[in-house]
């Protein structure tokens, strides 16, 4: 997974147009409750924040790509729940995690609409909180307002921390 968040993030630095799409593409995989499964993504969204000064890349679509990934993720995550309920556990790669849905649906039920913000910012529930809410049929906008709005956060977040991290080596660098 590393050597693929680098070839990427080098990708990004030769190609800068291509950041924002492939920022979209990677947000939405990260947060697509089977894919993200897979191949988790927020090392190579990290790698890419790192470049934003560094490169000269402009933070604003970037930031918004991601966002809008994360939140589409959620959003056919959210869609596949309300959609085949529980059903889901039986698919391929989560009947391999059978513990994942139960634990999304006991979260969910636990904090409502606040578990869509949380939920964003850790693994295994950015994976299965969204089934969970489709499932459960949370309201659809109360769903897609904690969505749009957690997503364009964590966006920021990892785009940010990558960057801070890359200011802080550079600065290691000078003064080591």
């Amino acid at each position: 997974m590393e050597d693929f968040a680098r070839a990427l993030a080098d990708f990004v630095r030769d190609h800068q147009a291509w950041a924002a799409p492939i920022v979209l593409v990677l947000a939405f995989g990260e947060s697509l409750a089977f894919i993200s499964l897979l191949v988790p993504a927020w090392g190579a969204l990290v790698a890419i924040g790192a470049l934003i000064s560094a490169s000269g890349i402009s933070f604003w679509p970037v930031w918004l790509a991601g966002g809008l990934g994360a939140a589409l993720g959620d959003w056919v995550s959210y869609w596949f729940g309300f959609k085949f309920k529980e059903h889901v556990a039986e698919m391929w790669p989560l009947s391999r995690y059978p513990d994942l849905l139960p634990r999304g649906e006991a979260f969910v039920e636990k904090w409502g609409v606040p578990s869509i913000f949380i939920g964003r910012f850790f693994g295994p529930l950015r994976a299965s909180v969204p089934l969970a809410a489709g499932i459960f049929e949370m309201s659809f906008w109360r769903f897609q307002i904690a969505n749009f709005v957690s997503a364009l956060v964590w966006s920021a977040a990892l785009l940010l921390f990558g960057d801070v991290i890359a200011h802080i080596a550079e600065w290691l660098w000078r003064v080591v």
